[in-house]
């Protein structure tokens, strides 16, 4: 067992906030023994972003990948070598990240939501670098993707998962393991479904970012939360939360190949 809980945030976008902002964070995450954090790239620039501050704080890495609301055109040669090189060339780029399909009346092309995630995933197998995945009003079509891309020889997670069972045992199937996050701890129907997911098979996030729309500063989700919803899963299974953070953990780090996190 660890000697006290620690924890991995799979999914946030941290490089939305305000540089000002980042220490405070940083610093709370660590209070509540959050030990790392993924920042998921949406486009090029965002994608950027999180790899510069990946050079500034050490518990902070990133994933490459555009987000299928931003997949406005094809991924081309010029675009994949790009991606290609950012992942390459930075040891702390850990995860394809964030990718998938969006199916909002407002979302982009669906064909071209495809071509971009297929190129993503193409991209992952060929730098064996887990997918991190989104997936709205879409599960059956990022199924049919990933199998046919032979997405599971990487694996990854579903990120911000919201679904019913059936949808957590099919992304299982795929090779995907199952991120939590904080509608966890309001959702009653998804707590019923947390129940039934083996531990083995979850992963924990915040999909942390700037929330102005709320009233108070201190209501603004952070990494620290990944731990409340630790607790909430650990409520859910009947086991104590150095359990839930031993085991998610653990899944976490192995994902994305950082096991030395675990072990030091």
């Amino acid at each position: 067992m660890l000697d006290a809980p620690m924890f991995g945030d799979a999914h946030t976008h941290i490089n939305q906030y305000a540089p000002s902002e980042i220490p405070g964070i940083v610093e709370r995450a660590q209070d509540a023994g959050v030990r790392f954090v993924i920042c998921a790239g949406t486009t090029m620039e965002t994608t950027r972003d999180c790899i510069r501050m990946t050079e500034t704080h050490d518990m902070f890495y990133a994933g490459v990948g555009i987000h299928p609301m931003e997949a406005y055109q094809p991924i081309d040669e010029d675009t994949y070598i790009d991606l290609e090189s950012l992942a390459k060339d930075n040891s702390k780029v850990v995860c394809i990240s964030e990718i998938g399909l969006d199916f909002l009346p407002e979302s982009p092309d669906h064909q071209i939501q495809d071509q971009v995630l297929r190129q993503q995933i193409r991209l992952a197998r060929s730098l064996k670098l887990p997918l991190i995945f989104h997936s709205r009003e879409s599960h059956p079509e990022v199924f049919r993707v990933f199998r046919e891309e032979r997405a599971h020889e990487v694996g990854g997670a579903m990120h911000y998962f919201q679904g019913d069972e059936a949808t957590a045992q099919e992304a299982i199937e795929c090779g995907f393991l199952i991120s939590l996050a904080r509608p966890l701890t309001r959702m009653r129907e998804l707590q019923e479904v947390a129940k039934a997911i083996p531990l083995e098979n979850i992963v924990l996030e915040t999909d942390a970012f700037p929330q102005p729309f709320k009233k108070y500063r201190e209501n603004w989700t952070e990494p620290r939360h990944v731990r409340e919803v630790a607790q909430q899963l650990a409520d859910i299974k009947g086991i104590t939360l150095a359990e839930v953070a031993q085991v998610t953990t653990y899944n976490l780090t192995k994902l994305l190949g950082l096991e030395h996190l675990v072990r030091n």
